[in-house]
């Protein structure tokens, strides 16, 4: 696997741009209270691959609101390890302590297929990435 040993658990850190976001309308939701997105993204390191995404925001004002994303992440790990993976993520905009990130068991394929653990998304000067520790 590829990654840092951290104890029992597996470290990996997969860094990823957005390349695109469109808007999403559902029937019978009205009003600017909630959005949906599905994002397309490109992972550069750690992980190279692409991923989709449905993105569910609440709130309007930048800084205050929350989100819920479910992710489909596919690609391959810097040891040569293939498959696909669904994570889940969210939290409020205004407080990184809320930040959650989840592995969904079982929904792995091929050599992620047993991945199980967290992915938080975490942002520094280089951009975001996911902090994966797999169990």
């Amino acid at each position: 696997m590829a990654g840092e040993e951290e104890g029992s658990r597996m470290a990996l850190i997969a860094r990823f741009q957005v390349d695109g976001a469109e808007p999403i309308s559902v029937a019978g939701i009205d009003g600017d209270w909630v959005q949906m997105l599905k994002f397309s993204k490109t992972f550069t390191s750690g992980i190279v691959g692409t991923a989709t995404t449905l993105f569910t925001a609440a709130g309007t004002e930048e800084g205050s609101r929350s989100y819920v994303a479910t992710e489909r992440v596919e690609g391959r790990t810097d040891d040569g390890q293939e498959g696909a993976v669904t994570i889940q993520h969210g939290g409020l905009e205004s407080d990184p302590g809320t930040w959650f990130g989840h592995i969904v068991p079982k929904t792995g394929t091929g050599d992620f297929s047993g991945w199980s653990g967290s992915a938080r998304i975490v942002h520094d000067e280089d951009g975001a990435y996911f902090d994966i520790r797999l169990d």
